[in-house]
C-alpha cells in the first residue's frame, strides 16, 4: 500500500522574508522534511486579502463551504490547500502584544469556517458549551505558532504576554485539535543599529544574546517541525 504524503504548510505573518520569523519557519520546515513531509511556505504579506467579513456563509444550514471561507479573493487557493494540510505552522512577530494584523486576519479566515456553532450536549443535559465543540475537520491537524519578539523573556512574562498570546494557540487547538507555541525572545532587529534612535536596549547586548541563543532557537524550531509531522 502506497504511503500517504504528509503535507505541512507554513505561513509567514511577517512583512520580512529573510529575518527572524522567516528563519524560524524555514528551520521548522527542514525539521518537517526530515520527518518525511512535503512542505510549503506562504508569505501572507504577498497576498491581497482581508479578515472575516462576517457573511456567515460557512454557518448556513446545508452550507457548501465545507470548511473553506466563501470569500473569493487571492487567499482562496491558499485556503483550499490549507484545508487539506496535515500540519499547519503560523509564524509572526509580536506587535503591541499580538501577532501581526495579517496573521490574525488569516487565522479568522482559516479557523472560523472549520469551526461551527454546534456542541455535543454533555451527559445529563445542561449548557452545550460544556460539551465537545463540533468542527468540520476529519482529523487532528497538529499546529503551532512561532512568535518572535524584541522583548526579552525575563520581561515578556512579567508584562503578561503569555496569557494574551497563548489565546491564539488555544483557538488553534480548539479548531484543529492540537497546537503549541514557540516563543523566540530578544531578537536582533536591525542590520545597522546606528541608524535608529533608541535607549530601551543595548545593541551590544542584543548582538551577544543573538550570538549565544539564535542557533538554539533555530534548533527548537527544527525540533518543533519534526515533532508535529511525527504526530500525524
Amino acid at each position: 500500500m502506497e504511503k500517504k504524503t504528509i503535507n505541512a504548510m507554513f505561513f509567514n505573518g511577517s512583512p520580512r522574508k529573510n529575518k527572524n520569523t522567516a528563519d524560524m519557519l524555514q528551520s521548522a520546515m527542514r525539521g518537517a522534511e526530515t520527518a518525511g513531509a512535503a512542505t510549503e511556505l506562504v508569505h501572507l504579506y504577498d497576498i491581497d486579502f482581508k479578515g472575516c467579513n462576517s457573511c456567515f456563509a460557512c454557518k448556513l444550514k446545508n452550507s457548501k463551504c465545507d470548511g473553506v471561507c466563501a470569500i473569493k479573493d487571492d487567499l482562496r487557493p491558499v485556503r483550499e490547500r490549507a484545508r487539506k494540510a496535515d500540519v499547519i505552522v503560523l509564524g509572526s512577530p509580536v506587535y503591541y502584544s499580538y501577532p501581526t494584523g495579517v496573521t490574525r486576519a488569516f487565522m479568522e479566515r482559516l479557523l472560523f469556517p472549520i469551526g461551527t456553532y454546534l456542541y455535543e450536549k454533555p451527559e445529563g443535559g445542561g449548557n452545550g458549551h460544556l460539551g465537545r465543540h463540533i468542527t468540520l475537520r476529519d482529523k487532528v491537524i497538529p499546529s503551532a505558532m512561532i512568535l518572535t519578539m524584541n522583548c526579552p523573556e525575563d520581561y515578556m512574562r512579567p508584562i503578561g504576554y503569555p496569557p494574551i498570546l497563548d489565546e491564539n494557540a488555544k483557538c488553534m487547538e480548539d479548531i484543529l485539535g492540537y497546537s503549541e507555541t514557540l516563543y523566540v525572545c530578544n531578537t536582533y532587529q536591525f542590520s545597522d543599529y546606528s541608524r535608529y534612535d533608541f535607549n530601551l536596549f543595548s545593541e551590544e547586548e542584543k548582538r551577544k544574546y543573538r550570538d549565544e541563543h539564535y542557533s538554539v532557537d533555530l534548533e527548537r524550531a527544527f525540533t518543533l517541525g519534526k515533532r508535529l509531522v511525527e504526530m500525524v
